[in-house]
């Protein structure tokens, strides 16, 4: 077990430091002129995205835990410590952290303990964190690496609480209910974070565009694996998909519709989460795990267990399998205001830059793929389709 304490007034400072940075590009966001496309003669001018390869400046792979059972929320005991698992969210980390969170922290109350271990400081480790820590308990976290060094910090930062959350055939009895729990009480938090400065989450017009008319063959995406989908269990929280007419929007494909999503701009939002943990006393110590019986040695009687896809290493847990994931990342457009899913090309515009990600043909893509290493020919092929479209001509209706 490698132990290096972490000095909390440096990484403050650190914190403070790289806030600052995300300021300046508010003020650029602020100081930024909204483009029309060539030709849009609709009543909101949308900038394109600059999809060129060198605007290219990152790729990064990331390797959602996926559990064909869902989370694992169930506790074990450990020698005399009470272990608390919550892991294996899948693509639905972010979205799911705070009701998830909320599971994780009544058990580890439960038996009186105020002085709780939090492993893990990714998406379900800094919410859980935060939520015990305002229950009353002395929190202290230990991660091998923190933010924005973990592996949630490379989500694309879309609102997705059934994203790769299951396989519809294993998911055991009653899971249906408690994830549609899980997603009311996180979606209830989030709604507190809106409007705050940065935009940690807010509000983003999603557009699916296609050649193909909706329900078609064409549009119906296979599912090998037979991923769980529980969207239309909490239908009434989000706006629901509007078809938008061919002359009130500016893309040359012939069938768009648009949603309102929440977006999460994840550096912002995690540097806050951070911060507000660390202002409220909570302690930070960089430690890695390399067995169970590593645990045994933390002080507290009570560990909230929140590695991700590290749990498959640590526990031993198969039943984790990776599902990878990889983003091409653009330098920022503050300009663009608005995502879009084009072929098999998901893009989102963040604060940190312009996501480019390949979808791939069917719900299959990335499962069972354990290969972190970025893949060039990828993040180019999708940059390419991107360019395809904005360099499509409109027709006239």
């Amino acid at each position: 077990m490698n132990v290096r304490p972490l000095d909390r007034r440096r990484l403050l400072a650190l914190g403070t430091a790289l806030g600052g940075a995300q300021m300046l590009g508010a003020c650029a966001t602020a100081a930024a002129p909204t483009l029309g496309l060539s030709g849009y003669a609709g009543p909101r001018p949308m900038a394109p995205v600059k999809a060129r390869i060198e605007r290219l400046f990152n790729t990064t792979v990331c390797l959602r835990p996926f559990r064909a059972a869902g989370p694992r929320l169930d506790t074990e005991h450990l020698g005399d410590k009470l272990v608390v698992h919550n892991y294996g969210h899948g693509g639905s980390g972010w979205s799911l952290s705070w009701g998830s969170g909320t599971i994780a922290v009544k058990q580890a109350l439960a038996r009186g303990e105020r002085d709780i271990a939090v492993i893990g400081c990714g998406a379900l480790g800094l919410t859980a964190a935060l939520m015990a820590q305002r229950a009353g308990a002395r929190v202290t976290i230990y991660a091998k690496e923190l933010m924005p060094h973990v592996r949630s910090a490379r989500a694309t930062g879309v609102w997705s609480p059934d994203s790769r959350i299951a396989l519809a055939a294993q998911a055991p009895a009653g899971f249906d209910a408690a994830w549609e729990a899980m997603t009311r009480e996180s979606y209830k938090t989030f709604l507190g974070y809106l409007g705050l400065p940065g935009d940690p989450i807010a509000w983003t017009d999603r557009y699916v565009l296609s050649d193909d008319a909706p329900g078609s063959p064409a549009r119906r995406r296979a599912d090998p694996v037979g991923f769980a989908h529980y969207g239309g269990r909490v239908r009434d929280l989000t706006p629901i998909n509007e078809v938008v007419p061919y002359a009130d929007h500016p893309f040359a494909t012939p069938h768009v519709q648009r949603a309102p999503t929440l977006q999460f701009n994840i550096m912002e939002y995690g540097h806050l989460l951070m911060t507000d943990f660390l202002t409220a006393g909570g302690k930070m110590e960089v430690m890695e795990f390399h067995t169970p019986s590593d645990i045994s040695r933390l002080s507290q009687k009570v560990v909230i267990n929140c590695p991700g896809y590290g749990a498959r290493a640590l526990w031993k847990d198969e039943t984790v399998r990776p599902v990878r994931g990889q983003i091409a990342w653009l330098v920022p457009q503050p300009e663009v205001d608005y995502g879009f899913i084009y072929k098999t090309v998901s893009v989102l515009s963040r604060r940190d830059g312009v996501v480019v990600q390949a979808t791939g043909p069917n719900e299959a893509w990335g499962y069972d793929d354990p290969n972190e290493q970025p893949d060039i020919a990828e993040a180019h092929a999708a940059i390419a389709t991107i360019a395809e479209l904005f360099a499509r001509k409109k027709t006239q209706a």
